[in-house]
This record gives C-alpha cells, structure tokens and sequence, in this order.
C-alpha cells in the first residue's frame, strides 16, 4: 500500500495573498550605527530588487557584508545582490559574503550597508586561470619531452611503466598499473598488461588485464587501471600497439586497514586541472566509450541558447545623447563584421543620412545654418532602423526620451565580447549526462547528480567526474563498486548550465548565471550591462518560487538572483526537470560552492513570519540526518575536514531562502530525497585546494551512491516502543514514541486501528526530536512505524481490520 507521508509527487502550495502582500512591501529603514548596518534599501522579497549597476568593464571581488540579524540578511538577499553561499551567525551579528563590483560596492554602501574585508580579488581569479593554462601546459611539454627522449633513442620502447603496485587486503590480490604510450594522445586503444606468477615464472603464466588512458583537459596523461590476480607477479611486461615492449618488477605498496570501504586497489585521484563545460563533456563521453558495457551518453532534451551573443556598441556618453545598436546576426554569424560611423558632414544645412555599404554603416549627422551637428538620439536611432534595419537594431539608452544630441564618434566595430576560443561552440549547446549501471533500463533505484548550474563554481564539475571515473574503473575488481553498479541506475550531469560555464572561463570569471538577456531594449539589455545578464538557473525551478511568492530571488533581469519570466523557462532548468522526472530517481545530490553546507528541503520561506515551505516529517527529517551522518562522515576520511552541524540542515535553518531552488523541485514535485553539497569555501580555489575538496565530497557523492543501494535492500522492519513520563498537569502524562531507525509513527488515542490516515506523530520543531503528547493517564494508544522503504512494523496492514498493531496505555510505569 502507497505511503502518503513518505516522498511523493506533491501538490503546490502558494503564499497565502495576506502574506504574499506583506512580502511585497518596500522596507525603508534607517542607516545602520557604527557597529553593523541597517539597509536602507528596496528590499521587497518578492522580487522588488533594484539593478545595483554592474558594468560591463568592472571585475569582482568577494567582500563580506556585516549584518545585525537574520532580518537584515532577508533584506540583502531580496537585493538581488550576487550572494557567496558563506553566512556565518557570530555573537555581534551575521557575516554573509556579496559578489560585487565597485560600483555595486558603492550601492550597497549607499543603501546603508557596512562592507567588511575583501577575501578574494579580481587577481585571484586570474590567478586561477593561469594555473589550469600552466598546468595543461606543463603536461603537454612532459609528453613532448617523452617524445623527444624516444626519438633520441631508437633502441627506447615508445610504452613506459610508470608505477606497478601489488595490494592485499585480506583475501584481496590487487595489481594496479599506470604506463604511458608514446601515442596515448592521438589514440584511444587500451594496453594489455602481462603477468607472471612469481619468480621464476613466465610472462602470460599469471595471466593478462588491460589499462585505459587517462585525459584530463584534452592532454593524455597515462594509461591506468587494477584488477584482481590470484598470485603475486614478480614481473609484468606491456607491449604497445605498436609492437615496442617494456617490463617492470612490481612493487608491494602499503596495507589496506581492515575497516576501509575503499577496499585493496581502490582507484582514485583523476582529476589533474580545472575543467571547462567542453572539457567535461569529452570526459564522460571518453569514459563510456571505455565502459561501453556499464555506461552512456544521454544528451538531454533542451539545447542551451548558446555561447553566442549579438554583436553591440553603445555610442555617446551622456544617456539622453547615447545611442545602442544590436547586430540582427549573432555576432559569429555575421554580426561582429558591422561597423558604425557618426559622421559630421562638415557642412551647414544637412540632413540626418544613413548610408550603408556592406558591413559598414555611415550616419551622417544633420547640421544647422552654423554647420553644428543637431540629430537627436531618438532620430538616429529611427535613421539607423530604417535605412540599415535588416543589420542592426538601434534604440535609444535603457528608456531614454532621446533628446541629447548625438556627438560624432569614429568608425566603431560592434562586437559579442565573447573571448572563448573557435573549440568552443557558439550554436545552442547540447547538454549532456553520463549514465552509469549494468543496468540501466529503469528497474533499479535511480540516483542523480548534478553540477555547474552556477557557472563560476569549478570545484563541483570536478567531483562528479571524479566520481564518474572511481565507479567505472573499480568496477572489475573492487566489490562494493561492483554492488552498487550493479543495483542502482546513476545519472552524472557535470555541468547544467554550459553556456555560463564557458562564459565564466573565458570572459566573465564571476559569471553565476547562464547567457540568456532577457532584458527589455528600455531596460538593461546594452552593451554597458553585458556581464549582468542571465538567469539564475537555481531561482528558475517550479516549487516555492518567486512566482509563488516565496523568497530569495529576484525579477529584475541584471540581478544575481534573476528568476527568469517564468517558471522553467530556461532550457537548462527544463533539462533538470526532465532527468527529475525519470520514475525510478529516488536520491540526488546537488553540487555547488561554496560554504562547506550540506543541506535539503525546504529551501524557500516568504519573510513575512518566514512562512517555510512545508518541513519533511519526523521520519524523513530523521532519514535525512541519518544518512547524512554517513555520507559526511566518508567526506571527512580524506583530510579531516568536518562539515558542521551548524552548516547541516534544511536549506532555510542554515543558509537563506532560495525560491524555486532545485531541490526543493525535486523533493516536492518528485518525491526525490535530495541534497545539496556546498563544496569548499571559494568558487575557484588554488589547484590544491581544489583537488582536496574533490577528493573528499567525491567520498561524500559515493558515499551517497551506499546510502541509496542499502535503502532499496533494506527489508528489515522497525521497531518502536511508547515512553511514558510524568507531567506537571495533574492527571495528565506525557507521552512520547521511540523507534530503532528512521522511521513514521502513525497512531490513534481511542482505541481504533491505525491507518495511514491516522495522526502522525510530528517532530518537536525545527532541529529537534519528536513531539511530546499530554494526554489523561490511562488513554488507550493504539500505534504502527514504518520506515523510510516502507517496511511497516510487525508486518501490519493498516487497513482498519487488521490486529497486529502496537497497543499501549498512558499509565506511568511502576518502580
């Protein structure tokens, strides 16, 4: 029988239009004292964000932001200001950490706000791109230098065994082999390894495996794998594709401790550099042209809109005189080839003209008896639509009345801005998901995991690649992989949003939104507001959105926190919807940065009595603790890094609201247990650091992957028992429920069967226990649990005429 109170596809649930009317109003307060701020600013969280003035030449910085109380923090966020995922509750208020350009640093301050120190700086992202250009540049030269070394020795085999580790872990054998080949790059076959069977013995007599190569970034790096054998080979031999042998005498590595779930020969460690959308892509798809057998390649439904923009310039310098004009042609196509001249024709008494030759337009600007140039902004741009309109769009500046004269100015070229190099499409982009399990028709428990739905957050890409590659090539010898690969259906998505992803590595470091301007011609939709444009595809889902009244995103289209026009109108939200909608998905984790947060539903709240999104019940709250107590606690194997449990909870307990976040889409729309990684504590840390915070949520995703296999095999019943204590009420006790797992408790106090549609017994409150029930001792208390995989205890039906549910009495024990 159905569980209502466990996941399931749920109705939505609007602000209530009192409340949604409160969330609207304009809060204007006064200036803050000198301790921390009060802001002074449009803050209604419905959306009522003002554009704060991004420009298009300014760069970022991370600046932290001091606020008096959690109120103050609401009022931030309904901004729209570009919000770091880092809120820190101290004793003399809350730090949380913006995004901001000068300008809009000046804004904030303007609006009453207190800035505090810059804790990462447009240098810092130079930096960042630098080391993955430095990093990919120092293994191109290594193998060049491999190459040479070849080519000056003729009698040198074009393979080199680099490492050859034998492992054991109890009755576990493992040879584990990295080789690099002279034309790993240019080739994709695998290499065959031979092994003896100990001292003595010949090559072939311990049998064979094979190792695939390893591509980070475009640049073959080795060729890795490990397999199982039976005896310890004292010798291995590789013979190359192209007939050049090498051999090596295996070495003994370190033991494996006993209570490792990374059992003997775990490969890990597979990422090398910071990964663009493009280079994500190439890998998942090199890592199921390897694993044909235990993986795929979806393309998703929804093509991006591309990396690609029209070609722009504005003219002019004051706004009632400037001039914007559009290419018709995305700047690829044709659009970067026009050019534009405000020309003085250097004469008395002429007419405003237009002349267009190719790609060159020419205005001619009207003149009066003095020979002064006189066109309006408004008739230059009606000049310009009508005599080169099939080229270009012109419009007068975000809503101006036009009527400043326009200054002559020199030929000017419109342009996309985009820097990204020709290997990077500029058409709609497809975007792609890697598929993983032995088998994937739908019959097994699904899990999903997704990233990059922000665009400057490059850590999170990392891990689920990571994550990708320690599934598939320690399918053959490690068991425990083999066991979920074999019991579970898992999808990848490295990277949602590919656009915003290129836009962040080539132009825009801080780009958070994917590429799509929605902006109106009166509003922001110029050139001057180019990196301000986008779509928060993290506001855009359908549960508690904006457009449900709910807060924490934004409808003014420069904003960070940019909602879009409509639900699920970006093709890259409609994706995630479409891979939320595969029936067999039951658990998904979604990969951001930073804050090292982890968290789940409800995300979004309306600030008016923060009216919260309904909250999981006392058992699905309990399964969410539980299985996060694993999966943090693998997260923590690799360094020691504690994820905390004041950074452990509900989206809206421990960060902020978020309206029309994913997760909470796929918890009430699907029924998906889902939850949200916030990966490290900057979106682009230094290379170390980047590769520590991979490794270690990649434990945590994996770890994700257990929690799923031992939910669907879990057929083990709970168990509960009826406390019974004193209360100050006379006649009265206090009565409570106590189960062994996870688990829902159903009950009835007059003497009816349960049923699921008796109560059930709710938590305390917000990150406390389960409630406590006063009732007159002697209340007859009738009581089923179920857990979260529907196993009811006792095997009862709750179909009303069954007996073998729990019976009680509210009587205190005796002594």
């Amino acid at each position: 029988m159905p569980m209502p109170h466990l996941p399931n596809r749920r109705w939505r649930r609007r602000v209530p239009a009192a409340v949604a009317a409160a969330v609207s109003t304009v809060l204007l307060v006064s200036p803050a004292s000198a301790v921390t701020p009060q802001a002074a600013a449009p803050a209604g969280s419905a959306g009522q964000a003002a554009d704060l003035g991004r420009l298009a030449g300014e760069e970022t910085s991370v600046v932290e932001v001091l606020l008096a109380d959690t109120a103050e923090l609401d009022r931030l966020v309904a901004t729209g200001v570009d919000l770091d995922h880092e809120v820190s509750r101290r004793e003399n208020g809350i730090v949380a950490h913006a995004v901001v350009t000068p300008n809009e640093a000046a804004s904030l301050e303007a609006m009453g706000y207190r800035l505090g120190e810059v804790l990462f700086s447009p240098e810092d992202s130079a930096n960042r791109v630098a080391e993955r250009e430095a990093t990919i540049t120092q293994h191109v030269a290594e193998n060049r230098a491999f190459t040479a070394t070849l080519a000056a020795d003729s009698d040198a085999s074009d393979v080199k065994i680099i490492r050859a580790d034998y492992y054991t872990s109890g009755t576990s054998q493992i040879l584990s082999v990295e080789a690099k080949w002279a034309q790993g790059q240019t080739s994709t076959s695998a290499l065959t390894v031979a092994r003896d069977s100990g001292p003595g013995t010949a090559i072939g007599s311990g049998g064979t495996q094979t190792i695939s190569r390893f591509v980070d970034a475009g640049v073959y790096l080795y060729h890795r794998g490990a397999s199982t054998v039976t005896t310890r080979p004292d010798r291995i031999q590789i013979t190359s594709p192209t007939g050049d042998v090498a051999t090596v005498t295996v070495k003994e590595w370190l033991p494996i401790p006993a209570d490792d779930p990374e059992g003997a020969g775990y490969q890990k460690d597979f990422v090398a550099s910071y990964l663009t959308p493009t280079d994500l892509y190439a890998r998942i798809r090199q890592l199921a042209a390897a694993y044909p057998s235990l993986a795929e390649i979806v393309e998703l439904p929804y093509k991006t809109n591309g990396y690609r923009r029209k070609a722009q310039t504005v003219l002019g310098t004051a706004n009632a005189s400037r001039v914007a004009i559009d290419s018709r042609a995305w700047g690829h196509e044709g659009g970067n080839d026009i050019a534009v001249t405000l020309a003085d024709p250097g004469a008395a008494n002429r007419p405003l003209a237009v002349t267009v030759t190719g790609t060159e337009i020419r205005v001619d600007l009207a003149t009066n008896a003095a020979g002064t140039a006189t066109s309006t902004a408004t008739q230059v741009v009606a000049a310009l639509n009508a005599a080169a309109g099939s080229l270009v769009q012109a419009y007068t500046y975000r809503g101006s009345t036009g009527t400043g004269v326009v200054a002559p100015a020199a030929r000017t070229a419109l342009t996309d801005g985009l820097k990204a190099p020709a290997s990077v499409s500029r058409d709609p982009h497809p975007v792609y998901a890697i598929r993983i399990g032995k088998t994937r028709d739908g019959s097994k428990p699904g899990v999903l995991a997704y990233a990059q739905e922000h665009a400057r957050e490059w850590v999170p890409p990392l891990v689920t690649v990571e994550t990708a590659e320690r599934l598939l090539r320690n399918y053959a010898h490690d068991g425990r992989t083999k066991q979920l690969l074999n019991n579970l259906d898992i999808w990848i998505a490295p990277s949602i949003n590919p656009d915003g992803g290129h836009y962040s590595f080539y132009d825009f470091n801080s780009q958070r939104k994917n590429m799509t301007n929605h902006c109106p011609l009166t509003g922001s939709a110029d050139a001057l507001s180019r990196n301000s444009w986008g779509v928060d595809n993290n506001r855009n889902y359908t549960e508690y959105s904006l457009f449900d009244g709910y807060s924490g995103a934004s409808d003014n289209c420069t904003s960070g926190t940019y909602a879009g026009p409509s639900e699920l109108s970006e093709p890259e939200n409609k994706n995630l919807d479409w891979l939320a909608s595969r029936p067999n998905i039951k658990f998904s984790m979604n990969l951001h940065s930073s804050g090292n947060y982890f968290m789940w539903s409800p995300g979004a709240y309306a600030d008016a009595g923060r009216v919260s999104a309904p909250r999981p019940t006392l058992a699905e709250e309990s399964f969410f603790w539980g299985a996060s107590s694993r999966i943090l606690t693998a997260i923590k194997r690799h360094r020691n890094m504690a994820v905390t449990p004041a950074r452990t909870g509900p989206i809206s307990d421990v960060l902020y609201s978020a309206a029309g976040n994913s997760g909470d889409m796929l918890w009430y729309k699907y029924g998906i247990y889902a939850w949200n990684f916030e990966v490290g504590t900057s979106f682009q840390p230094t290379w170390d650091e980047a590769h520590a915070e991979t490794m270690e949520f990649s434990n945590g995703l994996v770890e994700l992957m257990r929690v799923a296999h031992d939910f669907a095999n879990d057929h083990q019943r709970p168990k509960s028992s009826l406390a019974v204590k004193p209360s100050s009420t006379p006649g009265m006790v206090n009565v409570t429920f106590e189960v062994n797992e996870p688990a829902a408790v159903f009950y009835t106090l007059g003497g009816t069967a349960p049923t699921y549609s008796s109560t059930l017994y709710a938590s305390a409150g917000i990150r406390e226990g389960g409630e406590t029930l006063t009732v007159p001792v002697g209340t007859t208390v009738h009581w089923f649990s179920v857990d979260a995989a529907g196993n009811v205890e006792n095997n009862y039906t709750p179909n009303g005429t069954a007996k073998n549910f729990l019976k009680g009495s509210a009587v205190l024990p005796t002594s």
